[in-house]
């Protein structure tokens, strides 16, 4: 990119690239077809109360880090395709657990689950980790890599959308099982896109160690992150209390709203607008949701949370690759990815935790996340100025 304010857009790359981002895609989408009805499942018949289901919904954002240390030692002394291939085999046999639980009528207690989303977790950090910084990069040019990564990411956030989404259709129609299946089907496609392309082995370098922060965790980007993870936090915690085919459409509009204004609002903008937008934008849609209770309100502050989303998570996730130093593209790609992961799950959790006593505090608690994100942005931005590397 010749300017840090230049939008990236979308170009015509090889179609390998494509059937990695759609692996993408469908592998986030996944995970998230389970958020809005997991909880349910959960109470019908698990009988976990709202304490228990939020420690089980945020078990999976601590499973993320599980083998993220080991990510640079298995990519080098394995294919790195087999190595997603078998992290997503590894979230298949999660989601056969619950399918058996649930077609069964299996008894399952707590530890149960918090141990098959913790493994779910796990495995899909590994996966999402090999794919965002290791395949779809090899997928791409050199100097189309960033634009790479760019497009990658609005697929996986598109998926944010998609997947609840997508569960909330199929749940009344055909319940539980049907969704298990489809975020299954969601999974299984991902692994034959990603069989479908060829990546030569590398021989590995020498004395690799099983445990780094390579392809794991930039650590110069601590602060960054932390911004990160605060933001995604507040979200993951609306995210618990929506439950809505109109939340979700109005955020994926949000989405598609997001993609212009960068290309034209944002196009000469100041390097610190796009940030301090987004989050304004959602912190006003908090407010709206905490204040009022019209029915517009239901399109508007939804459509506002993905356009602030949008616009945020473009800006952070180029801010990462900027941060990072030569050959430490794909660490940065992992750091973000957790961050926005981690941050969506933790924030799930605590929201599930806290909604059956009051609706009004998570939105106060998400409220109060964002604005301290506002503040330490101000901080932050300086702070990236000084210390970016490209």
């Amino acid at each position: 990119m010749n300017s840090q304010n230049t939008p990236v857009h979308i170009r015509l790359w090889h179609h390998d690239f494509w059937r990695m981002a759609t692996a993408n895609l469908l592998l986030t989408m996944s995970v998230y077809m389970l958020l809005p009805i997991l909880p349910l499942w959960l109470v019908d018949s698990v009988s976990l109360n709202s304490e228990q289901i939020g420690m089980v919904m945020g078990a999976f954002g601590l499973g993320l880090y599980l083998f993220g240390s080991m990510t640079s030692y298995l990519v080098q002394r394995y294919r790195r395709n087999q190595v997603c291939i078998w992290a997503i085999m590894g979230m298949l046999a999660c989601i056969a657990f619950l399918y058996y639980i649930h077609q069964y009528h299996q008894e399952c207690s707590f530890s149960m689950m918090l141990v098959q989303r913790v493994a779910f977790g796990a495995f899909f950090g590994l996966a999402q980790m090999v794919l965002a910084s290791t395949l779809i990069i090899d997928t791409s040019e050199s100097f189309q890599r960033t634009e790479a990564n760019h497009s990658a990411s609005w697929f996986a956030r598109f998926a944010m959308s998609l997947g609840p989404l997508s569960a909330l259709v199929i749940y009344p129609l055909y319940g539980v099982s049907a969704v298990l299946l489809a975020s299954g089907g969601c999974a299984f496609l991902a692994t034959i896109l990603i069989l479908m392309v060829h990546f030569p082995f590398r021989a590995p370098d020498d004395n690799v160690s099983p445990f780094s922060c390579d392809r794991f965790f930039l650590t110069q980007g601590f602060i960054l992150f932390v911004n990160l993870l605060m933001i995604t936090l507040a979200i993951g915690m609306v995210m618990a209390l929506a439950l809505s085919l109109q939340f979700y459409s109005m955020m994926m509009v949000g989405f598609l709203m997001a993609i212009m204004a960068q290309r034209f609002v944002f196009r000469e903008a100041e390097l610190k607008s796009e940030v301090v937008t987004g989050l304004v934008l959602i912190g006003t849609a908090l407010l709206l949701m905490i204040t009022r209770s019209q029915a517009i309100v239901g399109f508007i502050a939804p459509l506002f949370i993905g356009l602030g989303l949008g616009i945020i998570g473009s800006r952070f996730l180029l801010f990462f690759i900027k941060l990072s130093r030569h050959c430490q593209r794909g660490t940065s790609q992992s750091t973000y990815t957790l961050g926005w992961e981690s941050g969506i799950a933790l924030g799930i959790g605590i929201g599930y935790a806290l909604c059956n006593r009051d609706h009004q505090l998570v939105l106060e608690c998400a409220l109060g996340l964002i604005i301290a994100s506002l503040l330490l942005y101000q901080y932050t931005h300086q702070w990236f100025l000084k210390h970016k590397n490209r």
